[in-house]
């Protein structure tokens, strides 16, 4: 059905069923009556071109994703997912574009076209080139992460400083004195790559709290790279007894690495680290790990959006999430002999 059809049976002309439909020129109380009538007998939806057009708003969501030349990771994936199903719940659309690389016109595309009512961010750098771009042209946006200057800006981001901390410090407990973490790639963390910063901050922290040698690693976002990542460590550093990880991709390497090496774990190594729960629990031994709660992440950043969106002069909003390390049998006392 549509407005021509409409415009026929009210005995109108299609462009007085548009105006009533949008608001944009007054239509007498009869004849809004009279084709609100014949709607309602028909059962139709306006499209959400004029939708838009009577709310003033697309009713339609951003969200800027990596590159689209690199494969998501789970955890990216599960933001995606999340931040979907919260905007559908909430009658919202989302429009993904991908930025950096080759794809800053995209992003562009959406920050000035009037494609979507606001924004989220993924993938947050310290200092991030698309949150000043926001900050300049006025667009609402959330960000999954936060910069360095957060207090002025609304976001959901994990604290990877706090939970890196209490992973070393269960190591130390366990009277692990020799551990290494092993971060994202090294592109990432040298562009100010959030939770690799934090992450680092936190595990320099508890290192030197506990009086342990640490070590720092970066490594790639696959298994591959936790594989050579293992071989290196266990090269060159045969002294560590234990591994911290923020880097959940490369996990099943991790694990591939230590078994091809005859490593038993937790008996001869142990592994800990901030991951989604199906990642900690494919590891064998079971990972002893703090969860990423991405859905509840992805919901969040759409609420927190949709809430800027009704009160543009509310004071900025933070959630920040620290979930406990659950134990699990990939960690063990340092061995002995």
């Amino acid at each position: 059905m549509n407005i021509g059809e409409i415009a026929r049976r009210a005995g109108v002309s299609r462009s007085t069923v548009s105006y009533a439909l949008t608001g944009k020129r007054p239509v007498s109380d009869a004849t809004r009556r009279r084709i609100q009538a014949v709607i309602d007998e028909l059962d139709y939806r306006p499209n959400a071109s004029a939708r838009a057009l009577k709310e003033g708003r697309t009713r339609t969501l951003g969200l800027v994703i990596p590159p689209a030349s690199q494969r998501l990771t789970d955890m990216q994936l599960g933001f995606v997912a999340s931040v979907v199903e919260a905007a559908a719940r909430a009658d919202y659309d989302v429009l993904l574009s991908p930025s950096g690389g080759d794809h800053e016109r995209s992003f562009e595309r959406v920050v000035t076209g009037r494609r979507v009512d606001g924004v989220i961010l993924m993938e947050i750098r310290l200092e991030d080139d698309r949150v000043t771009r926001l900050q300049q042209v006025g667009l609402p946006f959330v960000t999954i992460g936060r910069t360095g200057q957060a207090q002025d800006m609304w976001w959901v981001d994990v604290d990877y400083a706090a939970l890196v901390w209490r992973c070393v410090h269960h190591l130390a407990d366990l009277g692990h004195r020799n551990v290494a973490l092993v971060n994202r790639s090294t592109e990432l963390v040298a562009a100010g790559y959030g939770p690799g910063f934090r992450a680092l901050a936190g595990f320099t922290d508890a290192v030197a709290e506990r009086g342990m040698a640490g070590l720092d690693v970066c490594c790639a976002d696959d298994a591959p790279a936790g594989e050579a990542c293992v071989e290196r460590l266990r090269s060159d550093h045969p002294e560590v007894t234990a591994l911290v990880t923020v880097n959940e991709a490369a996990l099943p390497g991790i694990q591939r690495g230590l078994e091809r090496a005859g490593v038993r774990v937790p008996r001869d190594f142990s592994v800990t680290g901030v991951a989604a729960r199906h990642w900690a629990e494919d590891f064998r031994p079971p990972l002893t790990a703090a969860h990423v709660p991405t859905h509840d992440m992805g919901a969040e950043a759409v609420e927190l959006l949709l809430e800027r969106l009704a009160g543009p002069a509310a004071a900025p909003r933070h959630r920040l999430h620290a979930p406990p390390v659950s134990l699990r049998a990939s960690t063990g006392p340092v061995p002995t002999g």
